[in-house]
């Protein structure tokens, strides 16, 4: 599935090489951008000029966009869509056989990563990505999803509705959008994404997603390959086999009709760049009206839209550009910018320490130190998802004449324990309440500490070599920056591990969450996308911020207190209840494992009668 829509390359080249400082703004003005010994090599700054010319070339609208960024950004970023135009033409040529394409395809990602192995390439390409996965610290172990759900679409793939479609799309597109939103972090510019307009960023994406698949459906045809889900194609009788013929129908100009109204609504966003920095505004603002342009296009080309691309007209994307430019030179004029340090040798793969055991190097869990092992519980009647609400930290530290922000440092402790507990026991998804929406009213100081452990075991604990995917929900906006970012980080770092999966609920409210996730149905009513009259819960669940987190089975809390304190109420409707008098610091993995035998020994109904016992032998007469 290609990822861009083709418009003509635009005349869009940059000033001179230069960075000086305005002693009256104390602004740094950073234009492209090799400063390093590293930039004196002639063979890198070639490899980046081929990065430029071939993101030009491929996806004419990204260089346009890539322009509108700081220049200290640009390289990296045809560095980035390079690699990706390049892995995606040995994946989509047409005139070589399926199996060869994909064991190309297989070929070049491994030989990216022994690039980012050895930190150079004999390829022009690699060797400026692998410079810039150093220069950036990005760590690119993500783009492995990526890069292999590219190789598979080799194969061709029908989708059956749009939830489908989005979930492929989103595995194609979001890890180059995550590598990009690191480099603005880098730089100093933050492009963290608000919790409550998620959806809005998500169906930005998938717009453009949508728009490509039009722009590049004589492409796709030419190859019989439809890209549209089935569910898109039902209410046009006749329009697939049409497309596929490739002949136009009125349920093909129908079917296309919808398309363009349904991609148009989905880029047109105005929410998504309210209160965001006007750089990186401009930017997204700019990307929407160049893809309502290429609609503009879709929509007027007729019968040709089979035949061949539709390009908007030159006047058409000047218009969106020229004003643009103006906007973002303005902006990052007068923003302070963070140019890159030398170059990381081995930055954008995680490499194993000596000692590591595990998958993919990382590290099991140390051992309890009195060398006892978890209990065996059979499969059928082992918790999918234990979530834990972890009391007692303050009142554990007032027993023992200490401020109440010491029990939350002990508390750390104990939640290590419970993470090495669950790894070791094999529990596939926890969840613990960590800091609530109502925590706020507590003392600065206590809220502080709180805040401060929480990041300092996100940057530096002993957790982030286990076998866990890291996952966050809450509300960002009373949070910190670097606590944000540092949460954020953790999740696109972990993103590709299979162990337990750990959701951390960081100013998280059960009723907040619920509250969002109407609005969201609201939207999503508004749009057409939902009927409130037949709306069912798992139309509510889909909009959850986490749609796909199980139901939890056995929901914990310590302290002494027995109530739930909204705490996930849609996913624990029917989590069978453990309530234990320790406080949360003089926990350890033993007393998680000895809830989820107790819950193994517990007979869950759901609603049903307990099933009649079966008669003895001796009453069957």
């Amino acid at each position: 599935m290609r990822r861009n829509p083709k418009p003509t390359p635009m005349p869009l080249d940059t000033a001179p090489s230069t960075t000086h400082l305005d002693t009256a703004t104390r602004t740094w003005h950073v234009r492209p951008a090799f400063r390093g010994p590293e930039a004196e090599d002639p063979t890198l700054r070639a490899a980046y000029r081929l990065c430029r010319r071939t993101t030009r070339q491929h996806d004419p609208a990204i260089h346009a966009l890539v322009q509108l960024m700081p220049a200290v950004l640009r390289p990296a970023c045809w560095a980035l869509w390079a690699a990706a135009s390049v892995h995606d033409d040995l994946a989509d040529q047409p005139d070589v056989e399926p199996a060869l394409r994909a064991a190309r395809a297989d070929s070049w990602t491994r030989a990216l990563q022994h690039d980012l192995a050895v930190g150079t390439s004999a390829d022009p390409i690699r060797y400026a990505l692998v410079d810039t996965a150093g220069r950036w610290r990005l760590d690119l172990s993500g783009l492995q999803e990526a890069l292999a759900r590219t190789r598979d679409d080799i194969h061709g793939v029908r989708l059956p509705d749009w939830a489908a479609w989005r979930a492929r799309c989103n595995e194609g597109i979001l890890p180059w959008v995550d590598q990009v939103r690191h480099l603005f972090e880098q730089a100093g510019t933050s492009l963290t994404l608000r919790l409550d307009r998620q959806a809005e960023y998500k169906r930005f994406i998938e717009g453009s997603q949508l728009t490509d698949i039009l722009t590049d459906l004589s492409a796709d045809l030419a190859e019989g390959e439809l890209l549209l889900p089935l569910e898109a194609l039902e209410p046009f009788p006749g329009a697939e086999a049409d497309l596929l013929r490739r002949r136009w129908s009125p349920a093909v100009a129908a079917l296309i009709t919808e398309q363009t109204a349904l991609a148009r609504r989905w880029v047109s966003r105005p929410a998504m760049t309210r209160g965001m920095h006007p750089g990186p505004a401009t930017l997204l603002d700019t990307a929407a009206a160049l893809m309502r342009v290429q609609l503009d296009a879709i929509d007027a080309a007729g019968p040709t839209l089979l035949k061949r691309p539709p390009l908007p007209s030159l006047a058409a994307r000047t218009r969106v550009l020229a004003p643009a430019r103006l906007r973002s030179s303005l902006a990052w004029s007068l923003t302070p910018l963070t140019v890159p340090g030398p170059r990381s040798r081995g930055a954008g793969r995680r490499e194993p320490s000596p000692a590591a055991d595990g998958p993919a190097g990382l590290r099991p869990p140390p051992p309890h130190p009195d060398g006892v092992r978890p209990p065996r519980i059979p499969a059928d009647r082992m918790p999918a998802h234990v979530a834990v609400i972890m009391d007692g930290n303050g009142r554990w530290a007032v027993q023992r004449g200490l401020p109440r922000s010491e029990g939350h440092r002990a508390g750390i402790a104990a939640l290590r324990e419970t993470v090495y507990g669950a790894l070791e026991i094999g529990l596939p998804h926890l969840t613990l309440y960590m800091f609530s929406t109502e925590n706020w009213k507590r003392d600065t100081e206590e809220i502080a500490t709180i805040l401060e452990a929480i990041q300092g075991e996100l940057d530096d604990g002993p957790l982030r070599d286990l076998d866990l995917r890291h996952r966050w929900s809450g509300r960002p906006d009373r949070l910190p920056q670097d606590l944000v970012h540092a949460l954020r980080r953790e999740e696109h770092r972990t993103r590709g591990r299979t162990g337990l999966t750990l959701t951390t609920c960081v100013d998280y409210g059960g009723r907040d969450e619920i509250t969002r996730t109407a609005a969201a149905l609201v939207r999503a009513a508004r749009e057409g996308e939902v009927d409130p009259d037949l709306l069912g819960e798992d139309d509510f669940a889909r909009h959850l911020p986490h749609p796909d987190m199980p139901d939890v089975d056995l929901l914990w809390r310590t302290g002494d207190e027995q109530r739930v304190s909204n705490f996930l109420p849609w996913q624990a409707a029917y989590a069978e209840l453990h309530f234990t008098q320790d406080h949360w610091p003089d926990v350890d993995r033993r007393n998680l494992w000895q809830a989820i035998s107790e819950y193994s020994r517990r007979q869950r109904r759901h609603g049903a009668a307990v099933p009649a016992p079966a008669p003895s032998p001796e009453r069957v007469m």
